[in-house]
């Protein structure tokens, strides 16, 4: 029968001891790698569609995807900073809008990785990326805020209605179809709807 281990002095390593060579419980904070992707590369994926496609479609969508990120940012800035008698309603209306974009957002990010890309996912590359006009940092009177959101709206649009034609040439339909059917429309009825709340017409006729 095999001996258990002693010291020289005849006593038994300690249980720390032992302890000391196994795995540990504290965070590895160390952790060092070159990146596995680099953006603007394309991984292959047999999903049938040319890498040409893919990769203009990549690029489109990460345009778009960096100016919605610049969007939902600033309907939660206008959420916070609004301030007018119609407070509660547009609080709201602008949190409701900053939460759907928020799920463009993922639906953008989810397509660039299906074709095989990769996604914009730091809000420093996205400010690199979008064509949106910076905000000030302070608060603006709400006809501004609105009027600057309709702006960054339009701009989105713009690019959106492009990419639908560059789909359709490329015959991309899972793109043509994100953009048509879960960005443009969304972004034609928040336009509706906030637009509403600047027209030149009288609450209350006499």
């Amino acid at each position: 029968m095999a001996k258990s281990a002693t010291l020289t002095n005849g006593r038994r390593p300690s249980t720390d001891n032992r302890r000391s060579n196994s795995a540990s419980p504290d965070p590895v904070m160390d952790a060092k790698a070159s990146a596995l992707q680099a953006f603007g590369d394309l991984r292959s994926l047999p999903i049938a569609l040319p890498t040409k496609a893919k990769t203009s479609s990549c690029t489109l969508l990460n345009e778009i995807l960096a100016d919605t990120m610049i969007l939902y940012a600033l309907y939660k800035k206008h959420h916070w900073l609004v301030a007018v008698p119609t407070f509660y309603q547009l609080h709201l209306l602008f949190d409701k809008h900053a939460e759907e974009q928020l799920e463009i957002i993922d639906v953008l990010a989810e397509r660039v990785q299906s074709l095989g890309g990769i996604a914009v996912g730091d809000p420093r590359h996205a400010a690199e990326l979008t064509t949106i006009e910076r905000a000030p940092d302070g608060a603006e009177e709400v006809s501004v805020m609105i009027d600057r959101t309709l702006r960054a709206h339009e701009t989105i649009i713009t690019k959106v209605r492009k990419g639908i034609k560059t789909t359709e040439t490329s015959e991309d339909w899972g793109t043509n179809d994100v953009l048509m059917s879960d960005v443009l429309r969304r972004h034609e009825l928040q336009v509706w709807f906030l637009a509403e709340h600047v027209v030149d017409v009288p609450v209350i006729r006499g």
